[in-house]
């Protein structure tokens, strides 16, 4: 096979174009879970058995700048680390290495009341809106409650402030007395989106925020994220594994496989030029309105365990480019063209190894 890029830059690589200081910045991300042994493993190391912990490395050095007013799509298949990531990012989960860093500062080295002003600065909208709405609140407090305690909304004024996020979102203001199982899918989604808002973020991370919907469903949801998005000058983390979706929203593609960023690149490079494998596969999938025949070949395999990752390259057992470097040797992030990244020994001038990113 022809090689992907012979002009490869052996600059180090940069996830984003340079405009200024990031809004949010990852540095070396990785998150590990940990389940220690349990008892009967405990009792079996007495007589003999050697039974550790089970580490799973979630996610894996993930370097990522990302502007203000940007819309970053995050795809990958399930247990990739999309969402994992997306928690870390909204504080949820604290890294187990590397720096989240919020408007040019370090979130390790924040005040209390600099922490304070990142937690509210950055929202998550969840998959599913049944799960993380509590169902024995009324949505005016679902969605009230949070900007009252924190001191952004007085209390007297809650009601007014509520009905006009409803209004913002496509709901109708008399509905707030109401229980999230009066509403439909769409209308709970709704209310995750307004509850986000209500605390004034500039950076929302939106995870699987649209993949419980219908379809039809979906478009309005996501016509919704653009609108908002103008209005209140807003910037997006959109995490799917649907790449149609992602297309449809996102400035820039970011594509995770088993925990680590493959490829990074603007969207109409990514649909127009995908250099990873794994990133021709996932686009190979999509559903198109082409009249012309196609032989549909899905990527063969299975996501790989991340209790024991291949060796090398994670995609290398379903590539159907792998040569034995791949089975042996990582490949990191080299710059193909300015804001375009990707992963791949494939992109190499000389099998010499790859020079690592700062």
């Amino acid at each position: 096979m022809t090689r992907m890029d012979a002009s490869v830059n052996s600059t180090p690589p940069s996830s984003t174009p340079t405009s200024g200081t990031p809004l949010l910045q990852l540095r070396g991300i990785s998150k590990r879970f940990v389940q220690p042994v349990d008892l009967a493993g405990r009792i079996a190391n007495l007589l003999g058995a050697h039974n550790t912990p089970a580490v799973v490395q979630a996610v894996s050095e993930v370097d990522l700048d990302i502007q203000a007013g940007e819309v970053i799509g995050v795809v990958g298949e399930s247990g990739c680390g999309k969402s994992t990531l997306g928690r870390v990012v909204a504080g949820i989960n604290p890294p187990s290495a590397g720096e989240v860093s919020y408007k040019g500062k370090k979130v390790a080295d924040m005040s209390p009341a600099e922490r304070h002003a990142y937690g509210l600065g950055v929202q998550m909208i969840f998959q599913n809106p049944m799960a993380s709405l509590n169902p024995r609140m009324r949505v005016l407090d679902i969605i009230g409650e949070a900007p009252v305690v924190h001191g952004l909304v007085p209390a007297s004024g809650m009601a007014d402030y509520v009905a006009d996020l409803m209004r913002q979102v496509g709901l109708d203001p008399d509905y707030g007395q109401r229980y999230p199982h009066q509403f439909s899918g769409g209308q709970r989604q709704r209310i995750g989106i307004a509850r986000a808002l209500a605390l004034k973020p500039q950076l929302i991370v939106c995870d699987e925020a649209v993949a419980a919907l219908d379809v039809s469903i979906q478009a309005q949801v996501l016509n919704l994220f653009l609108e908002l998005r103008r209005s209140f000058e807003l910037t997006y983390l959109f995490i799917s594994h649907n790449l149609g979706v992602v297309g449809h929203v996102s400035d820039r593609v970011v594509i995770m496989y088993l925990g680590r960023v493959v490829e990074v690149a603007p969207t109409e490079v990514i649909f127009s030029q995908p250099n990873h494998p794994y990133t021709q596969a996932l686009l190979s999938e999509l559903p198109t309105l082409d009249t012309q025949r196609r032989n549909y070949q899905p990527i063969k395999g299975e996501l790989p365990s991340p209790l024991r990752p291949p060796t090398g390259c994670a995609f290398h057992p379903r590539c159907p480019h792998a040569m034995p470097r791949c089975q042996t040797e990582l490949p990191t992030l080299r710059t193909l063209a300015t804001g375009h990244v990707s992963a791949c020994h494939l992109n190499d001038v000389a099998p010499a190894a790859p020079s690592h990113t700062s």
